[in-house]
């Protein structure tokens, strides 16, 4: 009898074991079919840029908002990450690059492409590309991602002020209000900057912005508002899910650069309190790539207090994404025309998610 127990035990387990393995297997499977999808459905094959959807007739331009590819180059350099010897981030950069416009005092990215429209510049959208390339950076040492992060820092800094006691305005030439989306993300680049050089002045940076944010932008609860309007600082309380994964993301780095537990302990309220005010009935927002910036918030704090409750709730939503949400060209979204955006964080999403099981 007690054999017969060892053994359906040992069983058992081997099966939970491989249910996992598959699991895991898939994401990586989903990274490469969406991948696919995109290069198919999405690419412009005559200018190396990219459709903002799969149907013409939504789509505002002929190409894409430099917002989607934001998302893309992350899902690019994760693809990179689980496959060193790859070079996917390649074409996403050339798209990118044609957005560049180098108007003084401070060159940048602005947001459609330059030789088509002249359009505006958005703090956040540039800040969105120097952390993927701090990362690509980390992973290669390649003098490029360093430089065009430092550029973009410089640009970013150009929006922040002492209006309403500091932070950087949503977007170029608009003093009217200041975003977490463009603050939270501002905390990181200067953070991925702080440890790539040492150079103090981006850590300096990066805690006078976090302890505004904080201050003027943070819900009692722990989520983030999205924005405050200037002068009044009225506030405006929508919540979305990036805006509270960067500062949780900002937290758990700060933990790591400082050491002061403080750090720690505010990032894990926040993670609690994003959990509890955004995962319901088993889904989270129907906004992929917000939840994939937040994912990255929760992936950061699972590398130090390795509580797996903030990995497991993301799993459910992105196996209810491929299982629901997408058709039969392997393209994910909700309505008939696809957005390159959501194909680009689901990338993310799914490549994180593979990579997690090495984190020990």
């Amino acid at each position: 009898m007690r054999n017969f127990i060892k053994v359906f035990l040992t069983l058992a387990v081997a099966a939970g074991f491989g249910e996992v393995k598959a699991q895991r297997s898939a994401y990586r499977s989903h990274v490469k079919d969406l991948y696919n999808a995109i290069n198919a459905n999405l690419k412009d094959p005559r200018s190396d840029l990219y459709f903002e959807t799969t149907d013409p007739a939504k789509n505002e331009h002929p190409h894409s908002y430099l917002w989607p590819l934001c998302a893309y180059i992350q899902g690019a350099n994760e693809m990179e990450v689980l496959e060193p010897q790859k070079k996917y981030m390649l074409p996403v950069e050339k798209a990118i690059a044609q957005y560049y416009r180098a108007t003084p005092p401070y060159p940048a990215y602005q947001d459609y492409v330059v030789k088509e429209k002249t359009t505006t510049l958005y703090y956040d959208d540039n800040q969105w590309i120097a952390i993927a390339y701090m990362d690509a950076y980390k992973r290669k040492h390649d003098k490029k991602y360093l430089d065009t992060s430092k550029m973009i820092y410089r640009f970013m800094i150009g929006g922040l002020d002492t209006v309403g006691g500091g932070g950087i305005y949503w977007r170029e030439k608009d003093n009217t209000t200041k975003n977490t989306c463009s603050n939270g993300p501002g905390v990181l680049v200067a953070l991925q900057l702080y440890k790539a050089t040492k150079n103090k002045e981006y850590l300096k940076t990066a805690l006078d912005i976090y302890n505004w944010t904080k201050k003027h932008l943070q819900a009692p609860e722990g989520v983030y508002y999205d924005n405050v309007k200037l002068p009044s600082m009225e506030l405006a309380k929508a919540t979305y899910t990036y805006n509270t994964g960067t500062m949780l993301q900002s937290a758990v780095l700060l933990y790591n650069i400082t050491k002061d537990k403080k750090h720690l302990i505010e990032a894990q309220r926040v993670a609690k309190a994003g959990k509890a005010h955004f995962f319901k009935n088993g889904r989270l927002p129907n906004e992929y790539w917000f939840n994939a910036v937040m994912l990255r918030g929760y992936v950061e704090l699972y590398k130090v207090d390795k509580n797996k409750e903030w990995i497991t709730f993301f799993e459910q939503d992105a196996n209810a994404i491929w299982e629901k949400e997408r058709d039969e060209h392997n393209l994910v979204g909700n309505k008939k025309e696809k957005r390159l955006i959501d194909q680009g964080a689901m990338i993310e999403i799914y490549a994180t998610l593979e990579q997690v099981k090495n984190i020990k």
